[in-house]
């Protein structure tokens, strides 16, 4: 029979001073008392440690070297205990990839909604893409301008990881000589091995051709074996040029463009099918920032603007500084003038430089006479730098001087061109992504309405997964963030709630939850939905154990522990225990004493003079959800 409580006998983790207490399982319980008063060490540091050690030594000894182990927490007996869950106060995830939609698993189900109902649309035209025929293919190729040289390629996977000699072997008996991996092209006798541990991209080169009037039968034959072989899809590559994917499924007939077929990965930021070739789905690239290369731009260029110089003396009579000088003095740059006062167009010069040689004559210690070049600007040249060092100590220099730009490739959506031109209902995926969950929800409770027949059977699980995953967002006070707000932005509170989000999402039942003051941060007018929440995960068959001040939350507990009397070697012991409308009539219970309102928190009568003259003003703040306010805090007051 399984036992109704948790016993704790001893525990002596940190400041607890062997204390036992009993726990009521399959109940919301809330442990309260002072700060610093032993409630995470009985609930975290000795709960869940041990409830998380038991069940890693309850598996193989191969998957306990992955885990890794914690020390045993300090107590004599703990019996009843269930496996344990804890949705601490920390940070989501530091990985810059990681969003709201990711961390809830909600984009995972909206991939495969897009990838199976989603409509595709030509991003040249905006048309909605159809299907090419075997014929369109050998007219567009035929369509070439004349002597322009072609190879047929036809694509077998695409980064996959393993030696795939069976592929390999298949192809030379398909009667191929010759195949390209990873971009280089080898002949098929050369018995090549594939790394098994990277990812590896094949295609096999079906036939190499030149643009004529008369191509024949040669071309509308190859045209068939590369589709044949390539499961309705080919590649024509122009050698130093470019590959363009022609296939049998997506085309646009308009523009004479092909897409290939939609997938889950097509829409993931973290898969080379679905990421933005210029910021490989961060949605950002990291680039040289004029107002970190200039930070004064009070300063002349010759007297230190440039920060790279500004602290050498010797860099004044370098070659490089030498080039400088001839360079403003052909293009007539006063490098006395203070950078701010100077031109536009003298400025980009400067940091962008010019493809047109000058002549300049040099003379220092090392180097003497007439030089003809160019000066290729002073972001290219530490780019350049940046790329070509092998020492970590310059890479970290010259990245002092690059910060974060939003990418232009994809508007700091993250996903390619194709994948952003995919829609439902007239929204794509990075759309929708960019709204907040609230407004997200709303679409798809319409969405949900709307579809019959067979998207209805295709999409309706899907919806039911997502709208539900929403909810719970929803109820836990979160419907203000976006699914692309990055997780390492994220406060405390809102990752520990993002956390519980995904956990009352999996359905678990009998597992002990420990939360660490999820209301951190929370508005008292969404401090009972969260209250609701915890009621769900307990009605799930779980126990709910919280470390919590709040009133509301002790007092919608099923079982409240009060730990005290004070703070650190003051504190550690267990002075209430039991229902909270016991708690309000125990004299030992400092929370009881404020619970029956004996005890309160007296508003000051008197508050401290403000200077209002002196004041921290911000203007235009737009990060996150902000919606380009301005605003201003006074100095020497507590806010």
């Amino acid at each position: 029979m399984e036992p109704t409580n948790i016993e704790v006998i001893g525990a002596q983790e940190h400041n607890l001073k062997n204390i036992t207490v009993t726990i009521p399982k399959k109940q919301f319980v809330v442990f309260t008392g002072p700060s610093g008063s032993g409630k995470s060490s009985l609930a975290i540091d000795t709960i869940y440690v041990e409830g998380r050690r038991r069940f890693v030594e309850s598996l193989s000894a191969y998957a306990r070297q992955f885990l890794g182990q914690k020390e045993k927490p300090r107590f004599e007996k703990i019996h009843g205990l269930s496996p344990t869950i804890a949705v601490e106060q920390k940070s989501a995830s530091s990985n810059p990839r990681s969003t709201v939609g990711t961390i809830t698993e909600i984009l995972d189900y909206l991939r495969v909604l897009y990838a199976r109902l989603g409509v595709q649309h030509c991003p040249d035209c905006g048309d909605p893409v159809s299907r090419q025929s075997a014929q369109q293919i050998v007219n567009w190729i035929a369509g070439l301008p004349l002597k322009t040289k072609v190879i047929l390629l036809a694509p077998i996977f695409q980064n996959r990881k393993g030696e795939q000699k069976d592929v390999l072997d298949q192809l030379r008996r398909q009667g191929l000589a010759r195949a390209r991996l990873n971009g280089e092209i080898f002949a098929l006798d050369q018995k090549k091995n594939l790394n098994k541990r990277k990812k590896n991209t094949l295609e096999a080169v079906i036939d190499r051709l030149v643009v004529k009037k008369d191509m024949g039968a040669r071309l509308t034959d190859s045209v068939e074996t590369a589709l044949k072989i390539g499961d309705g899809r080919l590649i024509v590559h122009i050698p130093d040029k470019s590959d363009t994917m022609l296939s049998e499924r997506l085309a646009c007939e308009t523009c004479q463009r092909s897409f290939p077929d939609l997938s889950p990965q097509s829409f993931s930021f973290n898969s080379p099918q679905g990421m933005c070739a210029d910021c490989n789905g961060l949605g950002h690239k990291l680039e040289m920032d004029p107002r970190l290369i200039v930070p004064d731009d009070t300063k002349t260029v010759e007297g230190g603007a440039i920060s790279i110089w500004s602290n050498r003396h010797s860099e004044s009579k370098s070659f490089t500084f030498g080039i400088i000088r001839g360079f403003a003095e052909e293009h007539k740059i006063n490098l006395k003038v203070p950078w701010k006062k100077m031109t536009q167009k003298s400025r980009d010069l400067m940091l962008y430089g010019s493809k047109k040689k000058i002549s300049v004559k040099l003379k220092g210690k090392r180097f003497s006479g007439d030089y003809v070049t160019a000066f290729e600007g002073i972001i290219p040249m530490l780019h350049r730098r940046f790329l070509q060092t092998s020492s970590e100590g310059m890479k970290a220099y010259y990245s002092s001087f690059m910060s974060n730009k939003p990418c232009d490739g994809c508007n700091s959506l993250r996903l390619r061109e194709e994948s952003r031109h995919v829609f439902i209902a007239d929204h794509s995926l990075a759309d929708l992504c960019r709204h907040s969950v609230q407004e997200v929800a709303d679409f798809f409770e319409v969405l949900a309405n709307e579809i019959e027949g067979e998207e209805k059977a295709i999409g309706g699980e899907l919806l039911k997964e997502v709208r539900a995953r929403l909810r719970f967002l929803t109820n836990v006070g979160l419907d203000y963030l976006s699914l692309n707000r990055k997780g390492p932005t994220l406060s405390g509170g809102e990752s520990q709630r993002i956390r519980l989000a995904s956990q009352l999402g999996s359905e678990l039942s009998g597992v002990v939850y420990v939360l660490d003051e999820p209301s951190i941060g929370l508005h008292a007018r969404d401090a009972m939905k969260l209250v609701d929440t915890l009621h769900h995960l307990r009605n799930q068959g779980n126990s709910v154990i919280v470390v919590e001040h709040d009133r509301d939350t002790i007092e919608a507990a099923d079982w409240v522990v009060d730990f005290g009397p004070g703070a650190g070697r003051n504190g550690g012991e267990v002075t209430a225990a039991g229902p909270p409308q016991s708690l309000a009539s125990n004299p030992k219970s400092l929370t009881g004493r404020y619970l029956s309102d004996e005890l309160e928190i007296e508003l000051p009568k008197k508050r401290r003079k403000i200077n209002k003259s002196k004041v921290i003003e911000i203007k235009g703040a737009r990060e996150n959800n902000l919606k380009n306010i301005k605003v201003s805090f006074p100095l020497g007051a507590q806010i």
